[in-house]
C-alpha cells in the first residue's frame, strides 16, 4: 500500500481516528485511577455535537443530540445504584455523538460483552470464584428488594474496597475501536 493511499485513507476517517485516540487516552487513565475525567468527557461529546452540526447541519445535530441521550440511558441506571462511575456514562455518550444511535447501540451490546469477558479473566486471576459470585448474587438480591437508588449507590460505595473493579473504559474502548476497524472506519 503505497504512502499517498494510507493518507488519503487516513484524512477520509480523520474524525473516527481522533475518537479512537481520544478512547485510548480514557481507557488509559480509567485503568490507572478508576476515573475517567469531565476534561476528556464533556469535551468529546461538545466535538461530537459541532462535527454532527458541521456535516448534517441542524438535523445532524439533532440526530447526534439524542444518540447521546440514547448513549448516555444505556449505563445510567447503572451509575445511579453505584455499578458505574459517571465518567463511564460520558464516555459512551461521548462516543454516540459521533456515531448515532444504531452504531451506538451495537459499541454497547459489544462493550458489555468485552466487559463481561475481561471480568472473568480478573476472577480467574484471583481464583476467587465463590466470593465474586456471592458478590454478584448480594447485588441481584438487592436490586430486586431495595428499588432505591440512593441506598443502593451508598451500598454499592460501601462495599468498593471489597470488590475487584474493572475500569470499563477499557473494554468500551476495545469495544469501539474494534467496532471501527471492523465497519472500514478507521
Amino acid at each position: 500500500m503505497s504512502l499517498d493511499v494510507v493518507l488519503n485513507h487516513l484524512a477520509d476517517h480523520w474524525v473516527m481516528w481522533a475518537v479512537s485516540v481520544t478512547l485510548v487516552v480514557a481507557a488509559v487513565i480509567d485503568g490507572l485511577y478508576l476515573k475517567v475525567p469531565n476534561k476528556i468527557t464533556y469535551p468529546l461529546i461538545v466535538a461530537g455535537w459541532i462535527y454532527s452540526f458541521a456535516v448534517g447541519g441542524f438535523v445532524g445535530l439533532g440526530l447526534s443530540l439524542l444518540a447521546t441521550f440514547v448513549g448516555f440511558a444505556c449505563l445510567f441506571f447503572l451509575h445511579l445504584i453505584g455499578g458505574m462511575g459517571a465518567g463511564d456514562v460520558k464516555l459512551l455518550a461521548g462516543i454516540a455523538a459521533f456515531v448515532g444511535i444504531q452504531h451506538t447501540l451495537w459499541i454497547f451490546a459489544f462493550t458489555t460483552i468485552i466487559g463481561g469477558v475481561i471480568a472473568l479473566c480478573q476472577i480467574a486471576w484471583t481464583g476467587n470464584w465463590m466470593k465474586h459470585f456471592t458478590q454478584g448474587q448480594a447485588i441481584l438480591d438487592e436490586i430486586k428488594t431495595v428499588r432505591d437508588a440512593d441506598k443502593l449507590y451508598d451500598m454499592a460505595q460501601a462495599r468498593k474496597s471489597q470488590m475487584l473493579l474493572l475500569p470499563y473504559g477499557i473494554p468500551m474502548t476495545i469495544a469501539a475501536i474494534g467496532y471501527f476497524a471492523c465497519l472500514g472506519m478507521l
